[in-house]
């Protein structure tokens, strides 16, 4: 018998200063069986980086033919494509062909550090791809926070994330390692 996927609901409150952007969101993550806490709300803090009301949830680890999130626009195009982990380089290339902007949220610490310079010759040739490394203990602390019924809030600015949840805090600031920000 094939287990199901965990299902977890947020209620995200939005404060993004740096793009002006200030919003609630009603969410559904599904947390596939083979995917940790810690890697789902990874997921989760891209959502709150890249908020937009058309950025969704992939199928993410069920697929191989879906990002994590993606942003489409009106005809389908994708515009923003985003992955968490530590990807196949011959996948992120694939991405970058299909989409216009390719973002990767790293973690993991020294996991992820070898695993981009073992792709780092061939990824720094995408020209629309972005890499941002996680600190592992920011990443710990915000698997900590992950509950099936989440209240949340974020705030963002000069590129430092403040993510609050029952009453606990973990404030991240995600390294750019290569690409742009925007």
């Amino acid at each position: 018998m094939a287990l199901k996927a965990t299902i977890f609901k947020v209620d995200l409150a939005l404060a993004d200063m740096d793009r002006n952007l200030y919003e609630n969101y009603a969410l559904t993550l599904a947390r596939h069986p083979s995917e940790n806490d810690q890697r789902m709300m990874v997921r989760l803090l891209a959502f709150m980086r890249y908020a937009d009301p058309s950025l969704t949830f992939g199928k993410g680890l069920s697929t191989d033919e879906e990002p994590d999130l993606w942003l489409k626009d009106l005809t389908g195009i994708i515009d923003l494509w985003i992955v968490v982990g530590q990807p196949d380089e011959r996948w992120l290339r694939k991405a970058s062909g299909r989409a216009r902007r390719v973002v990767l949220f790293s973690y993991g610490g020294r996991v992820a550090e070898m695993w981009w310079e073992q792709n780092r010759a061939t990824l720094e040739k995408l020209p629309n791809l972005t890499v941002f490394r996680l600190p592992p203990e920011s990443t710990q602390a915000l698997a900590a926070l992950a509950n099936r019924a989440m209240h949340l809030q974020c705030m963002i600015q000069d590129g430092e994330m403040l993510i609050t949840g029952e009453g606990e805090s973990v404030r991240i600031e995600p390294a750019l390692i290569f690409g742009s920000s925007g």
